[in-house]
């Protein structure tokens, strides 16, 4: 039991996978959007997820919010801010690289190493990375990041086979395999920096525990690291609007031929960020109950997000029309992430049982 909460590693693996649901079909309202500029989109749903939502889920979830914000330590809210406003860098450069290098290598580059990094690194600076995994079940969760790693990996040279049967060779005119590169690069290295902010506000989510918040302790922490990616993500997206002219867009759509409701793009930007703040409220629900290996938490969450980020792509028939060899490859990619899972969760079990014993 940690902070009043029991360690169930599978109920953590499951709460994790609601999350990562979430995280998969959090941009699909997208598609619902006319006549709005990538920026004006953005910058709206970031203002609910990024802003708004984790104010409005503290104030409901976290008991003597204004008590604890008055206790916890300013270094750990300033370190959780600043760390956050790195990760706000990262989505960005998430966003451009999907323009040169696709939607898939982008994700399985940058999902792939935030999962890694994201993961090993915290235990590694703490100097507990090696005892941590010589405890019983620590031969499993590390292969299961390994082999999550290989899965993603595999997931985007599916998806970028995909890429290739739908579109053929017209769609290469932008692509840019250097400048993609580098983007997911960074992309990848600053997603991680979102599970070291999540590290950095852990004596703010101690503090919420002392005043009963329990399980919803993590909730605190959001107000800090995420609004330090909002604030990047609002800096560039006004840069963007000032260069384009496009804020007016918040208040009448441009003109043009394709059929579009202001209400139902604020709308759909708002289901977005619902999505977006659900699968973080997922997964501090289910990283409270992960026991003696809570850290492995971020690569169960990047591996399921891929995993059923996917999975929602063969729900909507997006690989119907693929090459037999594409759908192939993805079957091979999706086993091998549920592998993954499946060795995360039994090296879990076999932390925690051997914990409680």
């Amino acid at each position: 039991m940690t902070d009043g909460v029991v360690s169930n590693p599978f109920l953590g693996v499951a709460l994790h996978a609601v999350g990562a649901i979430f995280a998969a079909t959090c941009y699909t309202p997208q598609k619902q959007v006319k006549r709005w500029s990538w920026q004006t989109y953005w910058l709206t749903q970031a203002a609910f997820c990024w802003f708004l939502l984790p104010i409005i889920g503290a104030y409901f979830t976290i008991p003597e919010l204004g008590a604890v914000l008055r206790e916890a330590p300013r270094d750990a809210m300033l370190k959780s801010f600043l760390l956050g406003a790195a990760y706000g860098i990262g989505g960005t450069a998430f966003g451009v690289s999907i323009r040169y290098i696709g939607f898939s290598l982008t994700y399985a580059i940058a999902v792939g190493l935030s999962s890694v990094l994201g993961t090993l690194i915290p235990p590694l600076v703490k100097g507990t990375l090696g005892s941590t995994l010589s405890k019983p079940g620590g031969g499993w969760v590390l292969m299961g990041i390994i082999v999550g790693t290989l899965g993603i990996a595999l997931c985007g040279v599916a998806g970028r086979s995909k890429e290739t049967d739908l579109q053929g060779q017209d769609a290469s005119k932008s692509f840019s395999l250097g400048k993609g590169l580098a983007l997911s690069l960074l992309a990848g290295v600053l997603s991680a920096v979102y599970g070291f902010a999540l590290e950095a506000g852990q004596p703010i989510a101690d503090t919420a525990v002392k005043h009963g918040a329990g399980m919803w302790q993590g909730n605190v922490i959001y107000i800090f690291s995420n609004t330090g990616a909002f604030l990047t993500t609002l800096v560039y997206c006004l840069y963007l609007h000032a260069k384009h002219k496009t804020i007016g867009e918040l208040v009448e759509l441009p003109a043009g031929e394709e059929k579009a409701s202001l209400p139902v793009n604020f709308a759909m930007a708002v289901l977005t960020g619902l999505f977006w703040y659900g699968q973080f409220f997922f997964y501090n629900l289910g990283h409270v109950r992960m026991g003696a290996f809570k850290f492995t938490s971020w690569a169960i969450h990047m591996i399921m997000l891929v995993l059923f980020s996917n999975v929602v792509g063969l729900a909507l028939k997006e690989w119907t029309t693929c090459k037999p060899r594409t759908r192939w490859a993805l079957r091979i990619a999706l086993t091998v992430l549920v592998a993954a899972v499946l060795a995360l969760t039994y090296g879990n079990h076999l932390g925690d049982v051997t914990a409680k014993h």
